[in-house]
């Protein structure tokens, strides 16, 4: 989380020593990072949000792969 007053981290897409940094911190592949990124922007709080949005499941999801 970030302190008032202070940058966000950011997300350097082109770096790839930092996205691979990211994706393992993230566990996510390089691939997710990059659409996240492409979809939210840099800022490391936004893509980690949005990766959880997008793996989350919903309560209907569990209920209908009960056996």
């Amino acid at each position: 989380m970030t302190q008032p007053g202070a940058e966000p981290e950011r997300i350097n897409i082109n770096n790839l020593a930092n996205c691979a940094q990211w994706a393992k911190k993230l566990n996510v592949t390089d691939e997710q990072l990059r659409e996240a990124i492409l979809a939210v922007g840099d800022k490391a709080t936004d893509v980690e949000m949005h990766l959880k949005g997008v793996r989350s499941t919903t309560n209907a999801d569990r209920v209908r792969d009960l056996p």
